[in-house]
This record gives structure tokens, sequence and C-alpha cells, in this order.
């Protein structure tokens, strides 16, 4: 079976979003269809879009799978419920656990359940610089550009970032 490579951002800002995170990465690679190859420092990170909420900690981790995309997106969304997240909320609202597939392989998916790599993911600095942490070279199959330039070429000072210690 042929193994792929992913590129998976997650967040959290209700409850404990640090622990929520660690949780959400061990459920990813319990079942071993991911296998963990890199990860990110863990980062508090101000709210985009919707502002009135909690900072969020942000995290992204590489990992090997053969799942497919679409089944990788369903595995996600199986870890998020699993952690108490609900799907009734404000768009970019508060929520325990959040997973989304940032890139995989190099392939560019778009259908109505599933975009990748991730639409937003060059307007995210949270996204951009976590990446960065697991390498900066990687290039977005549409925007032909490293992660490093889209992070440089980022504009918007706005969303606040700094380290968990």
């Amino acid at each position: 079976m042929k193994s792929h490579i992913a590129y998976i951002s997650g967040g959290s800002n209700i409850g404990n979003g640090l622990l929520n995170c660690k949780n959400g990465i061990a459920a990813l690679t319990e079942s071993g269809a991911c296998v963990l190859k890199n990860q990110s420092r863990f980062y508090k990170t101000e709210p985009v879009d919707y502002k009135n909420q909690r900072w969020f900690v942000n995290f992204a981790v590489k990992i090997e799978t053969a799942l497919n995309p679409f089944q990788l997106l369903n595995k996600l969304k199986s870890i998020e419920r699993d952690a108490g997240r609900t799907y009734d909320s404000v768009r970019f609202g508060p929520r325990i656990l959040d997973l989304d597939i940032i890139m995989y392989d190099d392939i560019v998916i778009n259908s109505s359940v599933l975009m990748v790599p991730h639409p937003r993911m060059h307007k995210r600095r949270f996204v951009l610089r976590s990446v960065c942490d697991i390498d900066q070279k990687i290039v977005h199959p549409v925007l032909k550009k490293n992660m490093k330039q889209l992070l440089d070429e980022l504009n918007d000072k706005k969303q606040g970032m700094v380290r968990c210690q």
C-alpha cells in the first residue's frame, strides 16, 4: 500500500488548549493509520476572522499515512468529535479541537467536502509559522512558493502569536 505525506494543522481554545492539542496528536497516531514524522512547536495565537474569543493553541504535524485524503478527513473529524467538538457553533468560533489537512503530497483537491491545499493556509500566520518549524522549503502546489516565502510575504501583522512555554 502506498504511503503519503500530509501536513495537518490543529488548534484549540476551549478548556486546556495545549492538552487538547496533544491529545489530538496522540489520537491521530494511536490507530497506526498515521505515523508522526515531525511536529511544530505549540503557539498561542490570536483568533482570526471571529475575534471575540480566547486565543488558540495551534500546531502543525507532518504525518505519513496510507489513508487517502477523504479517509484522512474522516479520521480527523472522528478525532474532533471524540474530543467533544460540536459543529453547531459560530464559523471560525471557539472549538475544543480543530484539525485540518493543510497539504497532502503535492496534490490539489477541489471538492464540496475537501479542498487541498487548505484554501486559507497562505493567509494564516499560525499555519505558515508552524509548517515552517517542520520544513520551510515545502512548496505550495498551487502558489508555487515555499512556506518561508509565504510567511515572509504575509502582511497581516494583526495575527498575534507567541510560543507556548
